[in-house]
Order: structure tokens, then C-alpha cells, then sequence
């Protein structure tokens, strides 16, 4: 009898794999990640992930596809329940910055130009990147007053994006302090500048 009719008691394969693939990718990186250490985690046959994923790069972009999910629900949660469109953007960034620093590995995954390219989008995380960056633009754009130009809105959303991104990403790291982010993004918003 094969290891996987031993093993394989999952209903749903594929997202058994990629349960399989995100644990792993926390506890070990993604140097870890491979078809047969997650065939292993998840307790089927070292062939059973190359049918769903094709090889190492498709299973990346499962994982990534994943992240994505969760990152834009964590956003869309902490967003809902804010009161105002002010409140709701820095819920939104909150939320962000909170994702990259609990789920490190995963963040990094969604953000390599190898997986995820924003100029070369695949059918997987393709979609998942445009509703990232839909909801985000909706955010932003709901916070700002109803007269701003079109393209002002477009590039208010790139800088504040910009400035939520490096601090998720430093704060990550460990080179910022997670205490920071919150007055930091209050205070950015409440900026007015001098000529």
C-alpha cells in the first residue's frame, strides 16, 4: 500500500498542501519550502504536490495567493471596525504593519518580484494584488475630501502606501519599533507642510 492511501485522510488536498506550506514557511523560512518537505508535513506521497502545483514556483504562488487573502481580510477587519474614513485608513495601515510583523516569512513571499511580479501578473495572485490595491485606493480615497483630483488621490495612495509599506517592512525587521507606527502614521496624516 502506498504512503499516500496510508496517509491522505484530507478532504481538500490542495488546501491541506498549502496548510502544509504555510506552516512550514513560519517555522522555517522559505528556504525550507519545498514540494517534498510539504508532501512530508502534510502526510501524503512526495508526488502528490507536483499535480496540484506543478513545481516550487506554483507552490509560491499558492502561498502567496494565501497571504494575499489574509492580508487584505486583516485589512478589510480592522478597517470595518473604525467609525470614520480617517480612522478607517489608519485601522487599514495598522492592520498592514501588523500582518508583515506576525507573519514575516509570508510577507515577504507576497513582495518577491519573483512571485508576485505587479508588471507580469499570474492567473494566481494576479487578481489577488488588484484587490489588494483596489481596497487600499477606495481607503485612501474615501479619506480624503471629495474634491481632490483623480490623479492627486492616485498619488496620495502610492506615498501613503509607500510609507505604510516601509514601516511594516522595518518594523518587521526589527529595525523600528512596532510602538512607533501609530502616532507616526496619526502625525503623517496631520502634516501640513510650509513653502
Amino acid at each position: 500500500m502506498s504512503r499516500s492511501s496510508v496517509n491522505y485522510h484530507h478532504g481538500d488536498l490542495a488546501a491541506a498542501l498549502e496548510q502544509a506550506a504555510v506552516a512550514l514557511l513560519a517555522e522555517e523560512g522559505s528556504p525550507a519550502l519545498s514540494l517534498r518537505a510539504v508532501a512530508r508535513r502534510a502526510g501524503v506521497s512526495h508526488n502528490a504536490p507536483y499535480h496540484h502545483f506543478g513545481d516550487r514556483q506554483g507552490l509560491l504562488k499558492s502561498v502567496a495567493a494565501q497571504g494575499l487573502r489574509e492580508l487584505l481580510a486583516a485589512m478589510v477587519t480592522a478597517s470595518d471596525s473604525a467609525t470614520s474614513p480617517k480612522q478607517r485608513l489608519l485601522a487599514a495601515s495598522f492592520a498592514y504593519v501588523d500582518f508583515a510583523s506576525a507573519s514575516r516569512p509570508l510577507f515577504e513571499i507576497i513582495f518577491d518580484p519573483e512571485i508576485c511580479d505587479p508588471h507580469e501578473p499570474n492567473p494566481v495572485t494576479g487578481p489577488l494584488i488588484e484587490a489588494n490595491d483596489e481596497f487600499l485606493a477606495a481607503t485612501v480615497r474615501a479619506a480624503l475630501p471629495q474634491e481632490t483630483p483623480d490623479d492627486v488621490a492616485r498619488t496620495a495612495t502610492a506615498a501613503l502606501w509607500g510609507a505604510v509599506h516601509g514601516m511594516a517592512v522595518l518594523v518587521a525587521a526589527g529595525h523600528l519599533e512596532a510602538s512607533v507606527v501609530r502616532p507616526g502614521l496619526e502625525s503623517l496624516l496631520e502634516l501640513r507642510f510650509v513653502e
